[in-house]
Formats: structure tokens, C-alpha cells, sequence
């Protein structure tokens, strides 16, 4: 009995672990934009609770965008970039059953046995990335980036680096008229 009870809590945090470890990215963009117009971009700001992560943030898509041929430049790049963290906290209840028992017996023995609800809390920080051509001022690129926050430093930089990849992995869009030639 004790084993499976060990096993049903090892089942439902691996599960748990899964589903919340999980990196989530989106890209969304102008799909009337020619990206190969664009080759320099300048910083806008960078909004972020905590100071330190504003060089952390251009240095994970600097290296991105240098990776695709873009160069930046201090000033009056075809594109700006402007790029905001969020973080939020969210809560999650679990609930854990053992004693399965040999059926379906509802209020008899053998039924599900005993149950085990706990409230888990956990931070989810989202990095927001937007591209504007400089020249109109609009918003041509969006990309997010959303990962499970640890109290480890390393980790969520090493997270940060693997989001900023991830969300520049399809960069640039190919335009329509890029895809008909």
C-alpha cells in the first residue's frame, strides 16, 4: 500500500514537473512586411523589475539577430526594438489519491481511499519582444517567451538564452512575395 502511494505521488509530480516546466513561445508578425529590407536595428527600452536583466535581455537577442545577419547600430536602425518582462505569480491546486483499491466501490472498501489536495504557487516570467520598422513607427514582429522562474540566477539565464533561440529560430518571416520567387 505504501508503495503505491509512492508511486502515485512520483506519478503526479513528474507529471506536474512536465506541464509546468514547459517553455512556451509565440511569434506573431506583419505578414504584408518584407523582412529582408531590414539588416540594422537600435534598442528601445528595456522594462524589467530587475535592473541587471536589461543586459541580459540585449545580449540574448543581440546574439540571436547577429546569428541571422543583422548588425546592431547605436542609433536609426531600419528597425527598434523594445522588449518588457512580466512576471507573474500563479497558484495550483493538486490533488493526490491512493488506495485505488480493487474497483469502482464508491463508499465501501476498496474505493478510492484517501485523497490529498495541496496548493502549489509558482512564479511564470514572460519575456515580450517587439519589432518596429523605425520609419512608420509600427509594430512588424511580436514574440513571447514564458518559463517557470527558479530561485537559482543560472537557471533563469540559461532559460532566458534558450526562450530568445527558440523565438528567433524562424526568424526572419518569410514574406509572401519571398515565398513566390
Amino acid at each position: 500500500m505504501k508503495i503505491r502511494r509512492a508511486l502515485c505521488y512520483l506519478f503526479a509530480a513528474g507529471l506536474f514537473a512536465v506541464s509546468a516546466f514547459c517553455q512556451q513561445v509565440k511569434t506573431d508578425y506583419d505578414r504584408g512586411v518584407n523582412f529582408g529590407q531590414y539588416k540594422t536595428y537600435s534598442w528601445g527600452q528595456v522594462h524589467t523589475e530587475n535592473p541587471l536583466w536589461v543586459d541580459r535581455i540585449k545580449a540574448a537577442v543581440n546574439s540571436a539577430l547577429a546569428s541571422k545577419g543583422w548588425t546592431e547600430v547605436d542609433s536609426g536602425g531600419s528597425i527598434s526594438i523594445m522588449a518588457m518582462e512580466i512576471n507573474e505569480t500563479h497558484h495550483t491546486l493538486r490533488t493526490y489519491y491512493d488506495g485505488f483499491g480493487g474497483g469502482w466501490h464508491w463508499g465501501r472498501e476498496g474505493g478510492f481511499g484517501d485523497a490529498t489536495t495541496t496548493d502549489e504557487t509558482y512564479r511564470v516570467g514572460t519575456l515580450v519582444i517587439d519589432l518596429f520598422d523605425t520609419n512608420t513607427k509600427t509594430l512588424v514582429w511580436r514574440g513571447s517567451a514564458s518559463d517557470v522562474l527558479s530561485n537559482k540566477s543560472d537557471k533563469n539565464i540559461k532559460n532566458l538564452n534558450k526562450g530568445v533561440a527558440k523565438l528567433f529560430s524562424e526568424f526572419p518571416p518569410e514574406s509572401k512575395t519571398q515565398q513566390g520567387q
